[in-house]
């Protein structure tokens, strides 16, 4: 087990959009689409953990490689994940205890 030696960092609305390079009202339709999952804090503002940053970097290849709307992303995403959670399902269950470089 580890423990945090500091606070997750947190980006606003205006700094994650600056940092994805993503206008904001693209980065609230991701949201509306359960695309993204930000923290809401009082005040209703929204935040965004670092690793959203990898999450829009992950739709924008998705939808330039397969010219997907951004509705379908989300389904392709959701599979994608479901696939790798089998895949470690299934390595884990035939490696058992060992483990493989």
């Amino acid at each position: 087990m580890s423990t945090a030696l500091a606070r997750p960092l947190l980006l606003d609305l205006e700094a994650f959009a600056r940092v994805t390079g993503v206008h904001p009202q693209l980065i609230g339709r991701f949201v509306a689409l359960g695309l993204l999952e930000p923290a809401r804090v009082s005040g209703g503002r929204l935040w965004f953990a670092y690793d959203d940053v990898a999450t829009v970097a992950r739709i924008q290849r998705l939808r330039a490689a397969f010219s997907l709307n951004y509705a379908a992303v989300g389904l392709v995403i959701d599979l994608l994940d479901r696939l790798a959670a089998q895949e470690t399902a299934l390595r884990t269950r035939h490696l058992g205890d060992r483990t493989w470089t």
